[in-house]
């Protein structure tokens, strides 16, 4: 990498992390003009992602404005599926849109964050790969540089990209401990499927694609949900489960989902597909409540490091990207003003604070207490009793339906309990008011 920067081995910014969010900040400082160098760990920018399979075409436009020319794109998603599942039964809501505007697109995130960061060189910026920085570098109370294994490098501004444990915020003591409940592991496995099963088992065409948000089956009465995306000619399968979900429990993530992928409505999407990879990987939970500290004297904190997962929407690449740019747009300020100080940087936190990224955690700030706290409720009694109406409702067996009706109606409090019932709605209520009032 020295042979990149000046006698004294210093640029203007390094951005520590090759993911959606440092590559998008890398490329706002390049396109400004400013020397930027990009240090991914992996073999390759990408090397080491993990996740579901989407991401969202707005904000990537505001990164690669051409990006579906160009880009390693899987399929565009037309159709999102909700599937509720019992043992051995489920309920499926489907919604499809069919627009020539997509919301989404599946891809690899082994080729897609190689093809943004061969993007990013494009660019300008400089690329350096195979390199772990071993902790900041830290003169008068401010971050000016990183250490890798082979040699310090000093810069202006250091922007801290390394995904949701980020030792290196945690280092400077802008972020604690992660909690086990503010986290979740999501194991994942890649199927390979011929072009034409997949169309015709998820009912798609050439080019759509189709993504499956699971609830319930293995995952009931854990906090945890389930995914599947397609793929040109593959399937993605898996699910998260709050990392807290484990302490008392010998059953391995793997395990899991291995059980979800026997479940009578999920085994025939996936049947005779050749497994090509599995992998595992944290994902921030904690929410709004859980952000930390977000800039200090020379650095700023992105993407997973800085726990931008909005989880009830399955956003995360997008919130990546977004403050990936504004921290990208901070620096080239502070780089025009020669000012690396915390209160020059805090720019980056205001402006987060008037995105969506920040309003939409806040909207859900109480999501995950509230789900921690009626777990068994949301993630264990309802989905069997949404599955339990619906066999109700399609059953003939010579009961009047009046008669079946009440059934239902009295199940609820037979089984649940008033006093129960009364907590549930509460519950409701308190996420409802944070959402709509708070």
């Amino acid at each position: 990498m020295s042979e990149n920067l000046n006698s004294e081995n210093k640029t203007e910014v390094i951005v520590v992390g090759g993911g959606p969010a440092g590559i998008s900040c890398a490329v706002t400082l390049a396109r400004a003009g400013h020397q930027v160098v990009l240090i991914e760990r992996g073999k390759f920018a990408g090397a080491k992602n993990m996740f579901g399979g989407a991401i969202y075409a707005q904000p990537t436009r505001e990164i690669f404005p051409d990006f579906e020319k160009t880009a390693p794109l899987e399929r565009k998603n037309v159709t999102h599926k909700y599937a509720i599942l019992g043992e051995k039964d489920g309920t499926v809501i489907e919604y499809t849109n069919k627009s020539e505007d997509p919301v989404s697109y599946t891809v690899v995130r082994g080729k897609f964050d190689r093809w943004m960061a061969e993007e990013a060189k494009k660019e300008g910026v400089i690329l350096v790969e195979e390199t772990v920085v071993k902790e900041l570098i830290v003169e008068n109370e401010a971050v000016v540089g990183v250490r890798t294994e082979l040699e310090d490098f000093y810069a202006n501004i250091v922007v801290v990209a390394d995904g949701v444990n980020s030792l290196l915020a945690k280092q400077i003591g802008l972020r604690g401990d992660i909690e086990t409940k503010d986290v979740a592991v999501s194991v994942k496995e890649v199927y390979k499927l011929s072009k034409e099963k997949i169309n015709d088992r998820f009912h798609l065409n050439d080019e759509e694609g189709c993504i499956y948000e699971l609830f319930g089956g293995s995952m009931l009465n854990k906090l945890g949900l389930g995914f599947i995306y397609t793929n040109k000619d593959s399937v993605s399968i898996g699910l998260g489960i709050t990392l807290n979900e484990f302490e008392n429990d010998d059953t391995k993530p793997y395990e899991y989902l291995d059980k979800l992928k026997k479940h009578p409505l999920i085994e025939p999407l996936i049947k005779d597909g050749e497994l090509l990879e599995y992998s595992a990987h944290l994902i921030p939970e904690g929410g709004f409540n859980k952000i930390p500290t977000l800039c200090g004297a020379g650095v700023m904190v992105v993407g997973d490091a800085a726990m931008l997962v909005n989880n009830l929407h399955w956003e995360g690449t997008n919130l990546a990207m977004m403050s990936g740019k504004l921290a990208g747009e901070t620096a080239v300020v502070a780089l025009s003003k020669n000012d690396f100080s915390e209160n020059s940087l805090n720019r980056y936190a205001e402006e987060l604070e008037k995105t969506f990224v920040i309003k939409d955690l806040k909207t859900y700030r109480d999501l995950m207490d509230i789900a921690h706290s009626r777990k068994n409720s949301f993630f264990g009694y309802y989905l069997k009793k949404i599955n339990s109406f619906f066999e109700m409702f399609t059953s003939v067996n010579s009961v009047p339906k009046r008669t079946l009706y009440w059934n239902f109606i009295k199940s609820l409090f037979k089984d649940r309990g008033i006093k129960e019932l009364f907590k549930d709605l509460w519950a409701v209520i308190q996420l409802l008011w944070g959402i709509l009032i708070k």
